[in-house]
């Protein structure tokens, strides 16, 4: 099987065996990944991308160093204000949000992906609530978008670094999130 890994940054892959697939770096971002792997994809044929990375939690179940797979990710920020209510266009034949079929034995979570993470009480209530997300990155609904234009299977794996509260990186763990993640995809492709 010929397989893709796309990771944000170079320091979330630490595996041998993870670097000795097709391994794509995209750098941080839907912006930087949707390029990058467009352009991958463009120029190499693949069975199937695994996108792998950290993340921020908002369910309380996922403590750092979870590992968990994305079956639905969403852009949450495309849309518009009404006055106080966020809305997304309904007007448009714009999709943004985006499903997986479950293919590992890890949590399945919802996620959304986003341009600036969020550090701030209100704002965190109020994604919360509007959208009803497990999880937080600013890549992966560029990945499932990226791989469905070009008819490629994606699964979407991410550990969980921190819980997305205000910004407080003495509560972080980095090393447990990227140890963790890098043993599950591991398996995972041991398994395929």
């Amino acid at each position: 099987m010929n397989m893709l890994i796309v990771a944000a940054t170079d320091f979330e892959i630490t595996s041998l065996k993870i670097r000795k697939q097709h391994v794509l770096c995209t750098g941080i971002g839907m912006v930087n990944t949707a390029v990058s792997l467009t352009k991958e994809l463009v120029s190499n044929k693949y069975d199937l991308v695994i996108n792998m990375g950290v993340a921020g939690a908002f369910s309380e179940d996922l403590v750092n160093g979870c590992v968990v797979e994305v079956i639905e990710d969403n852009f949450s920020e495309i849309g518009f204000e009404n006055d106080l209510e966020f809305m997304q266009f309904t007007d448009f034949d714009i999709q943004t949000r985006f499903y997986s079929s479950p293919r590992t034995n890890l949590k399945q979570v919802r996620a959304i992906t986003v341009n600036t993470v969020h550090g701030n009480n209100d704002t965190i209530s109020e994604i919360v609530k509007r959208e009803k997300a497990d999880i937080e990155t600013m890549e992966g609904a560029s990945v499932f978008k990226v791989c469905e234009e070009f008819n490629i299977p994606c699964l979407q794996i991410r550990s969980i670094s921190n819980r997305i509260e205000k910004r407080n990186t003495d509560q972080w763990d980095l090393d447990l999130a990227i140890r963790n993640l890098n043993f599950e995809v591991e398996k995972i492709i041991n398994n395929l």
